[in-house]
């Protein structure tokens, strides 16, 4: 009899699995889920300690659908960032893991989205984006490129909100973007952005069976492996494991996370680094201009102060702190009172 296979905290996948899917059969949604669900097994993340945040449409039923002993929190539409805001400041040990979709985000949740980029809250924020409001039969979302076009063939006439160029011009400290089909590139950047400190981007191209996957779509499953342009081939190096790297000079670049651990990145044929925020926003932009979808790490800066370092946080949980550890002692009072006076 075979022994069942257990991470580094001693847990099983099925441990890491949730409900059964009630999405469309090939949307790309599920297949995000199911690298989720791979990549905490593989980083030994606590179900116990993580927090699963979403707001309203077909991305944000996701969360049902992996890690079923999480907390949960499914919020209004658009207002997610805030609920995931109170409840990581309330309790920092919590890991926090946002799935988003493009409408809920780029739309309606745009706002919530940019302030939470602003104050670089530690957590994952993953947008599943298929470039149309799936629960409400398939118009455009703010994601959309301009030219695309709808199954009855209307056109969008309006330019697209890129949201990683958003989060680089905000200053988000890691930025990435995949394609739910390639588990090979998307499960080691989940991983990766659960070791950063601060607010982690992925934005993740996952085309709708049902509304967007036809000629003239530009997030159809076609279009994305016929324009796909890797940056790099990803590995990901937990920092329990150890680290064995042969490489020459020149062929790859790797950035240390805040934990220890190391993302590899493989150069393909050009030399990328994802430490330059202005040549990467640049690469952007001419990437845009050549229509082709650069996925993989795009952007990461581990030295910006998370917003539980700017909030100066205990790293008790709030609820736990007990009245004489609030109240302050008469020494600290009065050096308030000094402070105040000047």
């Amino acid at each position: 009899m075979s022994k069942v296979k257990t991470n580094v905290i001693g847990l099983t996948r099925e441990d890491y699995k949730g409900g059964p899917t009630t999405l469309c059969p090939g949307c790309g949604h599920n297949a995000i889920s199911n690298h989720i669900i791979q990549a905490c097994y593989e980083s030994g993340v606590d179900p116990f300690m993580l927090g699963k945040f979403s707001g309203i449409g077909c991305s944000s039923k996701t969360p049902a659908y992996f890690i079923s002993k999480a907390h949960a929190f499914n919020s209004a539409h658009g207002r997610m960032p805030s609920i995931a805001t109170g409840a990581l400041l309330a309790n920092p040990q919590l890991t926090g893991l946002a799935v988003s979709g493009d409408g809920d985000t780029a739309s309606i949740g745009v706002g919530q989205f940019v302030h939470l980029i602003r104050r670089n809250v530690d957590m994952v924020y993953i947008v599943e984006n298929n470039g149309v409001y799936g629960l409400t039969k398939g118009q455009f979302s703010a994601t959309a490129d301009i030219g695309s076009t709808l199954k009855k063939g209307a056109e969008n006439p309006f330019e697209p909100i890129d949201l990683c160029g958003l989060a680089l011009e905000l200053g988000c400290g890691f930025v990435a973007r995949s394609f739910s089909g390639d588990k090979k590139q998307l499960v080691p950047l989940i991983q990766a952005a659960l070791s950063h400190k601060g607010t982690a981007i992925i934005d993740v191209i996952s085309p709708c069976v049902t509304f967007n996957d036809h000629e003239g779509s530009t997030k159809s499953y076609d279009f994305v492996k016929e324009h796909d342009q890797p940056l790099q081939e990803i590995d990901f190096i937990p920092h329990y494991e150890e680290i064995n790297v042969d490489y020459e000079a020149g062929d790859t670049v790797n950035v240390k996370l805040h934990d220890g651990a190391y993302l590899t990145l493989k150069k393909l044929d050009q030399d990328y680094d994802p430490t330059d925020r202005l040549a990467v926003m640049r690469l952007g932009h001419e990437a845009r201009a050549r229509q082709q979808l650069l996925t993989g790490l795009i952007y990461h800066n581990p030295g910006k102060p998370s917003f539980d370092d700017v909030s100066n946080l205990p790293e008790a949980p709030l609820h736990t702190l007990q009245p004489e550890d609030l109240r302050p002692s008469r020494e600290q009072f009065e050096a308030i009172m000094q402070r105040l006076m000047r």
